[in-house]
């Protein structure tokens, strides 16, 4: 017969000593989960380059040429091109990633300038549309634009140009899903997709 006065923690783990336990090893797991970085910080071996908020001056290659202003470092990629060193081609749109308006190239990559810090962009080649044709010297990507009417008010054009570039150089021959696919991340409120498609398959029949 088992006593009622029996204490049940003296036979094995109790309930204070395993939450105990768990805690300690939650607590262990947390710190090992710090980055080293953070904790050479603490010990003072070596601490972050604390920017701001006063301006910084900004180096930026843009289109195979220096850029350089005086910005604060919470400066987007897209205002400091636009308002800094004027170049005016991404376009400010819903300023929040959503659009593809202010699409650039950064080593070769699609990205929306209006959602990194043109301070971390030091260091890396970014494309506009103005780097990938001129008025005077249209990229076929450019030309195909035109020739297959694929833009309206020509608000998204110069970011469907650029995702469109960086799409053909990735895959010279896409498919029409492809193209689709590539063109994701752009809206055209006007609606041209058909022809901005046409355009992509014309320059790739050509040659990319």
């Amino acid at each position: 017969m088992v006593s009622k006065n029996k204490n049940p923690e003296k036979d094995g783990v109790s309930r204070r000593s395993f939450l105990q336990g768990a805690g300690a090893a939650a607590a262990a797991a947390g710190v090992a989960r710090i980055p080293e970085t953070v904790i050479a910080g603490q010990n003072g071996v070596a601490t972050p380059e604390v920017l701001g908020p006063e301006a910084e001056s900004i180096l930026l290659k843009v289109n195979g040429a220096d850029k350089k202003a005086s910005a604060p470092p919470s400066t987007t990629l897209l205002d400091f091109l636009r308002n800094d060193v004027g170049v005016t081609g991404p376009k400010r749109v819903c300023d929040r990633g959503s659009c593809g308006a202010c699409t650039v190239l950064l080593d070769g990559q699609v990205v929306d300038s209006c959602s990194m810090l043109a301070i971390d962009a030091v260091g890396k080649e970014i494309t506009t549309v103005e780097g990938i044709g001129t008025p005077d010297n249209l990229s076929r990507l450019q030309k195909a634009f035109i020739e297959k009417d694929a833009l309206q008010c020509g608000f998204c054009t110069p970011g469907m140009v650029v995702s469109c570039t960086a799409l053909l150089e990735e895959n010279p021959k896409p498919s029409r899903n492809q193209i689709r696919e590539g063109l994701s991340g752009n809206l055209c409120r006007c609606g041209t997709y058909q022809n901005i498609i046409e355009a992509v398959e014309h320059v790739s029949r050509k040659g990319g």
